[in-house]
């Protein structure tokens, strides 16, 4: 093998090497995205462009890596601060009352409505950034036509960390019930 030929070898896989950790971060050229010339096997002059767009597709490790969550132990075995019941009932009141004052029942609309209001009120309620809580917001929204309704859930609790805040609300038309679970992650 000649020389030129094992130089240039030799070039494009330092040159592999260095463009493989800049390939999976996106899109991106190559160091060598210019014109350049060299010479073949045969002694002729090969004119050479070279321009790399491609992004490798996440492998399977990748994704566990960003799943899996490293924290350290804090041996802490209760909340620091915990939840604020009254303040979020305040924010359930204000959010049910805003959004449903003037509405009359229609079903499509009180589905979107439901969501509406359940992504608001958990930004609200994650604005207390109160680490370790995992935050469950359920909104009930049904005609109002004397009818009786019961709404139950279970789950295991721990009494001492765990709490839920509720209201309820009602206008002319349709009835509204929001539930606010905090429960505590050790």
């Amino acid at each position: 093998m000649s020389l030129a030929l094992q130089v240039i070898l030799m070039s494009d896989v330092a040159e592999d090497r260095a463009t493989h950790p800049l390939k999976k971060r996106g899109s991106m050229s190559s160091l060598s995205s210019h014109e350049f010339r060299r010479k073949d096997i045969h002694g002729r002059t090969k004119d050479s462009m070279s321009t790399v767009s491609y992004m490798d597709e996440p492998s399977q490790r990748d994704d566990v890596s960003r799943l899996t969550v490293q924290m350290e132990n804090t041996y802490q075995l209760g909340p620091t601060k915990h939840f604020p019941v009254v303040t979020v009932n305040h924010i359930l009141k204000d959010v049910l009352t805003n959004y449903l004052q003037e509405e009359a029942y229609e079903p499509e609309l009180c589905r979107q409505m439901a969501k509406t209001i359940s992504e608001v009120i958990k930004a609200r309620v994650k604005d207390f950034i109160l680490p370790r809580y995992k935050l469950i917001v359920i909104i009930h929204i049904g005609q109002l036509s004397s009818q009786s309704i019961f709404i139950g859930s279970r789950c295991l609790w721990d009494p001492k960390t765990d709490t839920v805040s509720s209201y309820v609300f009602r206008n002319s038309s349709l009835f509204a019930v929001a539930n606010v679970y905090a429960v505590y992650f050790e």
